[in-house]
C-alpha cells in the first residue's frame, strides 16, 4: 500500500504542476490534496508537522504570486481595471476553445476591454500585453512554486 500511496502522490503532483497552466483551476489544492491523500493512505505517518506547515506556506506564497504577478504586469505597461476584467472573462471563455484560446482570448478582451474604455489602440495594446505578461509571470511563479511542494513531499516519502 505505500508503494502504491507514494507513486500515486507523484502522479496527482504531476497532474497539479500540468493544471497550473489552465486559467481557474486550483492547481495548488491539487497538490496539497494530493499530499493529504498520500498519508490517508499511510495512516498520516510520513510528513511531519513542520513538512505540512512548509506546504501550507508555499500554498499561500503561490495563490499570492499569481495574484500579484497578474497586477503587476498590468500596471507595469498601463493597464486599468478595464483591462484586468477583460483578461479575466478572455481566461474564462478561452477554457472552452483550448490552448489557443487560452493564450489569445486574454489578451483580445483585455485590449478590446481598454480601447472600449476610451484607451488609444497603441494604448490598448500595451496594457493588453502587460496584462498577459504578467498572467504568465504568474503561471511560471506558480509552476515552480508546485514543484517545490512535491518535491517537498517526494523527499519525506522517499527517504
Amino acid at each position: 500500500m505505500e508503494a502504491f500511496a507514494d507513486w500515486l502522490f507523484v502522479v496527482l503532483w504531476v497532474l497539479g504542476v500540468l493544471l497550473t497552466f489552465v486559467p481557474f483551476v486550483p492547481a495548488t489544492l491539487v497538490v496539497l490534496l494530493a499530499a493529504f491523500l498520500h498519508e490517508l493512505l499511510v495512516g498520516f505517518r510520513e510528513l511531519s508537522l513542520g513538512t505540512w506547515l512548509l506546504l501550507g506556506v508555499l500554498a499561500l506564497l503561490a495563490m499570492t504570486l499569481d495574484n500579484v504577478a497578474a497586477l503587476l504586469g498590468a500596471k507595469r505597461y498601463g493597464a486599468g481595471r478595464a483591462g484586468l476584467w477583460g483578461a479575466f472573462i478572455g481566461g474564462l471563455l478561452g477554457l472552452f476553445l483550448g490552448v489557443l484560446g487560452i493564450l489569445l482570448l486574454p489578451f483580445l478582451l483585455a485590449w478590446l476591454f481598454e480601447y472600449l474604455s476610451g484607451r488609444t489602440p497603441g494604448e490598448a495594446l500595451r496594457a493588453a500585453w502587460g496584462t498577459l505578461v504578467g498572467l504568465m509571470g504568474g503561471v511560471v511563479a506558480k509552476v515552480l512554486v508546485h514543484l517545490a511542494m512535491g518535491l517537498l513531499v517526494v523527499r519525506a516519502i522517499f527517504q
